[in-house]
């Protein structure tokens, strides 16, 4: 058997890049329908390519833009985007431990990189390689962050120009490959009952909550979803403690 290659910085990174590239696909009618409704409302072309560039969240710009539109105090815009990417806080817990020993501007990048679909590839090479070069887990990290990263901008800037000249292209319907993307990601994480709980119960009230102005059914099923996980984790802990007890 011909020997393994030793991991280095670069492969590392090079394959972070490589093992998002499908995500890449599904990520790219985002940026071009945000590319191209940011451009044409309050933002302008300028202000869409600075949020992609200063912001990047796909959500939580969404999100923010009807708000904007509609007037909404910079209060409300900064809390609902900021409920809306509570569960980055989950997927830092998760990813913490392999990242507690590096330097705060490591940190800082991977933290700002750090989306769903960066934080579905790394873990899921994580979980089911143990093979993987542990020492060089930030380098993965930033690979796939970066190619997110570019590939985000990349897609806001022909969004903003193809937009303007063409815009009917928010009525082609390619915002559903976004709900497919986030459905790709979301279901192999549901495997048990915190996780089921708190998107079922996530998605429940944002479908009741929907008529509420400023796009408030997202805030308050960010609060009820990660209410019922945190619950319900807490729960599952508790009994653990118990059995292993008596």
């Amino acid at each position: 058997m011909a020997p393994q290659p030793i991991p280095t910085r670069g492969t590392e990174l090079l394959h972070g890049a490589r093992d998002t590239v499908p995500l890449l696909l599904g990520a790219a009618p985002f940026g071009l329908i945000f590319g191209t409704l940011a451009a044409g409302g309050v933002l302008g072309a300028g202000g869409a390519l600075a949020m992609s560039a200063l912001v990047f969240a796909g959500s939580a710009q969404f999100v923010a833009l009807p708000l904007l539109a509609g007037g909404a105090g910079v209060v409300v815009v900064v809390l609902t985007t900021l409920v809306v990417n509570l569960r980055h806080l989950l997927y830092a817990a998760t990813l913490q431990p392999g990242m507690v020993r590096l330097p705060q501007r490591w940190r800082v990048l991977l933290a700002f990189w750090l989306t769903d679909e960066t934080f579905a590839v790394v873990h899921h090479r994580y979980a089911h390689d143990a093979g993987a070069a542990d020492a060089l887990r930030h380098w993965y990290v930033a690979g796939s962050g970066l190619a997110m990263y570019v590939n985000w901008l990349c897609w806001t800037a022909v969004g903003v120009i193809v937009g303007r000249s063409s815009p009917a292209l928010t009525h082609l319907g390619l915002e559903f490959a976004v709900v497919g993307t986030f459905v790709g990601i979301v279901l192999p994480l549901l495997r048990d009952r915190p996780t089921i709980a708190a998107s079922a119960s996530a998605a429940a009230v944002a479908l009741a909550a929907r008529g509420l102005p400023y796009k408030l059914s997202l805030l308050l099923a960010a609060l009820v979803g990660v209410t019922a996980g945190l619950v319900l984790e807490e729960l599952a802990t508790r009994r653990a403690a118990r059995g292993s007890a008596s």
